[in-house]
């Protein structure tokens, strides 16, 4: 019986319904609670990391553990930044919905290319990629791509749009890296099928960020 209780945080709501089924699958005994702030997001893209952001991340995390959670997952690109700072002030465990992802990329190849579609994810996703390449002592060239166009029509609810921008912006990026890496999970879905249709390896975190899990539910 696992002991564990997981909380998960998201600030894009069709990421909720997306991990649900992706837990509850690989882990069916594992105790888990689903935590939305949009405003999180939305408040990155305006106006960039501050110590504000860090402290409403700080407060979710709070109020996680007072619910009982033993380990918190952030599924959100943006707030990279904020769960650096908070690491070090709590005992709660975090994981990172792109460290796995980011792991995996730095052993796949020495040119990245990191898709993007909001500008919050840009500089935290590049981050992440140089330091798990320095953690892992390799030499990366990190390209980064934004389609902010894509965002926009996602949020509109022109999910059809925003697939055609990112897939063509996506296989462009992939013609000049040796792995490409889909910075958001709100672009995972298009994982397969730009596999297919680069020669490169393609990577999305939710899977691998489920995957990894694992490791820290012993």
């Amino acid at each position: 019986m696992n002991t564990h209780r997981l909380a998960v945080l998201h600030t894009v709501g069709g990421l909720v319904e997306r991990f649900k089924p992706m837990i509850a699958g690989r882990y069916p005994e594992l105790d888990t609670f689903h935590m939305l702030d949009e405003s999180l997001l939305q408040d990155l893209m305006r106006h960039g990391p501050s110590e504000g952001i860090t402290e409403r991340v700080k407060l979710h995390v709070e109020a996680a553990e007072r619910a009982g959670a033993t380990l918190l997952l952030f599924t959100c690109s943006s707030t990279s930044p904020a769960v650096d700072a908070i690491r070090p002030k709590t005992t709660l465990p975090i994981v990172k919905i792109d460290d796995a992802m980011a792991a995996r990329a730095v052993t796949s190849g020495s040119r990245i290319g990191i898709m993007c579609t909001t500008n919050s994810t840009v500089s935290a996703s590049r981050a992440l990629i140089e330091q798990h390449a320095q953690w892992a002592g390799r030499s990366v060239a990190v390209e980064t791509d934004l389609a902010g166009d894509a965002f926009k029509a996602l949020s509109a609810g022109d999910r059809g749009t925003h697939d055609a921008i990112v897939s063509e912006r996506a296989q462009a990026l992939a013609a000049r890296s040796d792995v490409l890496v889909l910075a958001q999970a709100s672009m995972a879905h298009l994982r397969d099928a730009l596999a297919e249709q680069c020669e490169v390896p393609v990577l999305a975190s939710p899977e691998l960020c489920v995957d990894d899990l694992g490791n820290h539910l012993r």
